[in-house]
C-alpha cells in the first residue's frame, strides 16, 4: 500500500488577515504621499460655478503665488515679502517663452492684498496672470434681481 499523507481538516473561509495588512500599508504610504502631491500652499479659494481649467498651474515649474487670510503672500511654498514680488517674478519669466503667473487666493483675503499682488507681478511685465478657484459643490445663487 502507498504511503497517503494526511492531511488536516480544510478551511472553508479565506484568510483576510494578509489582505488587511496590504490594505493598511496602502493606507498609510497614501496618508505621507497626498501632502507632498499639492502644489504651493494650502488656501480656501474661493468657490465659482464655471471654472476654467489651467492644467499650467500643475507643473512644477509653474509660477504660483498663494495669498492667506492674514495677506501672507507665498512663492510656491516659501513666505515672501510683496516688495521681493517684482523681482522674483522678473528673475523666473526672463527665459521662459510662456510668461503666465498663476495667483492662489484664499477666499477671504482682503481684496487689497490681491490687487496689490497682482499689481506687483504686471510691474514686473507679465501680462497673462491666473487666478486660481475652485468648483463649487452645488451652484451659487447671485443677488437677487432688484428689478423683481
Amino acid at each position: 500500500m502507498a504511503y497517503k499523507p494526511k492531511v488536516g481538516s480544510t478551511m472553508s473561509e479565506p484568510n483576510v488577515i494578509p489582505m488587511a495588512d496590504i490594505m493598511l500599508v496602502l493606507l498609510i504610504i497614501m496618508m505621507v504621499i497626498t501632502p507632498m502631491l499639492q502644489k504651493g500652499v494650502s488656501v480656501d479659494m474661493a468657490k465659482v460655478n464655471n471654472p476654467v481649467d489651467m492644467h499650467a498651474a500643475d507643473k512644477d515649474n509653474a509660477i504660483l503665488f498663494s495669498v492667506t487670510r492674514d495677506g501672507t503672500v507665498y512663492f510656491r511654498t516659501t513666505k515672501i515679502s510683496m516688495s521681493q514680488v517684482t523681482d522674483k517674478v522678473k528673475n523666473e519669466v526672463k527665459n521662459r517663452l510662456n510668461k503666465i503667473v498663476f495667483i492662489k487666493s484664499d477666499a477671504r483675503a482682503k481684496y487689497g492684498d490681491v490687487v496689490s499682488l497682482v499689481d506687483d507681478v504686471r510691474a514686473a511685465g507679465v501680462e497673462q496672470i491666473g487666478l486660481l478657484t475652485a468648483k463649487a459643490e452645488k451652484p451659487l445663487t447671485g443677488a437677487p434681481n432688484p428689478g423683481s
